[in-house]
């Protein structure tokens, strides 16, 4: 794999989920540096001219007015240790890693002022595997600087890190990697917490996970329409056509091309239920929440969201509110409900499969009749999880309250908003794995059916790691092994092509 170059710009969700997920290295492009060096030099002569500059001679938050004098490094230390108040459960490397290339991404455009030995300094801890032990609570999404704050006290040489898979002190972490400490200069350290990259990083995994989950999610409800015997002229170009709403095209060919074959069978209804009926326009409005949230997120990598910012080619230092990420967290508060809609129809088709017998199949998909459970219990804990899945997808961009004496009387919760999402896709795979088992059963119950091709490999697939159920067993083993499939990245059927078309 190539290594990702940073420019300043053209940094995608796939690059970080890239970085984060398989070690892909980073370099620095050629134009970095000189920018950077450029940046630098129109700070240091804004602040020797006196100009009250925001974290480099002043404090910060309700501290705004007081002026700072004497050491600027030890400043930028005092900044930091100040504002290490996150607590909780540590991220997870992956997650680590993505922001520290987020970070890289957004400094290379040059609007930081950071010294240029900092910014190499935080590419090398990247890619030589160091990586700050970093707390997940105490971003509210006025930029995520309480937790940035374990990014830049590694780079110093403070506080722990994660190394090789052990965790030990920072300084330690670092001289085992070969690489030194570094001393900030003026505004260092806030140039390199005050950003939203935890929140940006963690958001692109999110839209990578959900486009896979979602070429899943497809799968699932095309073996659906195979197995119920489902009348699928609702994939049928011209009706889409149209009513062009937002992805629906899309969704419907990615579908009927999941279904194609030379002869399809002869449906057993004229309407389905609209859990059937509707996906073209229950997975159309997901495409479109998920390019939503990649917009945003490709903004935010690509984007100089400093405050201060430097502008170098104009030579001025000028505050911002470029940190606050209200489109983001708004994008990813509707890509939760577009992620709840298909997980309530996935449950629906679920039911609709493995209730009293429908469009011939036997009841409870069971083949032996009579007291057997078949699939129906499976039915009380898919409910039990959309319950899960629906509690996430409640709002809470709106959730804050003024803080630092009422200087940040509004906030976006965007890092909140991103993590909720995370936890559905999990439960949401876990409802994948349930309408695959249970539409792979009633396709087996469906004597002389051919599958499509696609499909067939689908089938195949599900069967690899579940068998067909004969008598009653213990289905909920079953759906672990195949939802452990479906998030390792394991399931590969056909997804890179699907992924490519909706991304």
């Amino acid at each position: 794999m190539s290594a990702l170059v940073l420019t300043g710009a053209r940094i995608g969700t796939g690059d970080v989920a890239a970085v984060a997920r398989e070690a892909r290295k980073v370099e620095i492009g050629p134009d970095v540096i000189g920018r950077l060096e450029k940046a630098r030099k129109v700070l240091d002569h804004a602040a020797a001219s006196g100009q009250h500059i925001y974290g480099l001679n002043t404090g910060l938050g309700a501290n705004l007015g007081t002026t700072v004098e004497g050491d600027a490094s030890a400043f930028q230390r005092q900044l930091l240790e100040g504002r290490s108040g996150a607590v909780g459960e540590t991220l997870p490397t992956e997650t680590v890693r993505a922001t520290m290339v987020a970070r890289a991404s957004m400094l290379s455009a040059g609007g930081s002022g950071l010294s240029p030995a900092v910014f190499v300094a935080l590419v090398d801890a990247l890619n030589a595997g160091v990586h700050p032990v970093m707390p997940s609570l105490g971003s509210i999404g006025a930029g995520d600087l309480v937790l940035m704050t374990a990014l830049a006290r590694l780079l110093i040489g403070e506080g722990e890190a994660d190394y090789q898979g052990r965790r030990m002190p920072a300084a330690k972490a670092l001289m085992m990697a070969r690489l030194a400490p570094i001393r900030l200069a003026p505004k260092d350290g806030l140039s390199l917490v005050n950003a939203s990259a935890v929140s940006a990083g963690s958001g692109a995994l999110v839209v990578t996970d959900t486009l896979s989950a979602l070429v899943q999610q497809q799968q699932a409800g095309a073996l659906t329409m195979e197995g119920i015997g489902a009348n699928r002229t609702i994939l049928d170009p011209r009706l889409h056509m149209a009513r062009p709403a937002a992805g629906q095209q899309e969704a419907a060919k990615a579908l009927h091309d999941l279904l194609a074959r030379d002869e399809a069978p002869a449906p057993t209804t004229l309407q389905d239920p609209l859990s059937i009926r509707c996906m073209p326009s229950i997975h159309g409005a997901l495409i479109d929440a998920i390019a939503q949230a990649k917009r945003a997120v490709e903004i935010e990598l690509n984007a100089a969201a400093d405050n201060p910012l430097v502008l170098g080619d104009d030579g001025v230092v000028m505050s911002t509110g470029n940190f606050h990420t209200a489109a983001l967290s708004l994008a990813f508060e509707t890509l939760s409900l577009a992620i709840a809609q298909c997980a309530a129809a996935c449950v629906a088709r679920l039911i609709q499969l493995t209730g009293s017998g429908r469009n011939g199949l036997p009841k409870y998909l069971s083949p032996v009749g009579g007291a057997s459970a078949g699939f129906v219990p499976l039915q009380k804990t898919a409910t039990s999880i959309l319950a899960a899945i629906r509690h996430k997808a409640n709002p809470v961009m709106l959730d804050f309250l003024p803080v630092s004496e009422g200087v940040e009387d509004h906030a976006t919760q965007s890092p909140l908003a991103i993590a909720k999402c995370a936890g559905m896709i999990v439960l949401w795979r876990r409802l994948i794995a349930f309408e695959l088992m249970a539409a792979a059963q009633a396709v087996d119950l469906r004597e002389g059916l051919v599958l499509a091709p696609r499909i067939s490999a689908v089938h195949a697939g599900i069967r690899a790691l579940v068998p067909v159920l004969k008598e009653d067993r213990p289905l909920g083993i079953d759906a672990e092994a195949l939802h452990a499939a479906l998030a390792s990245g394991n399931w590969t059927l056909h997804q890179a092509d699907l992924v490519q078309e909706q991304a």
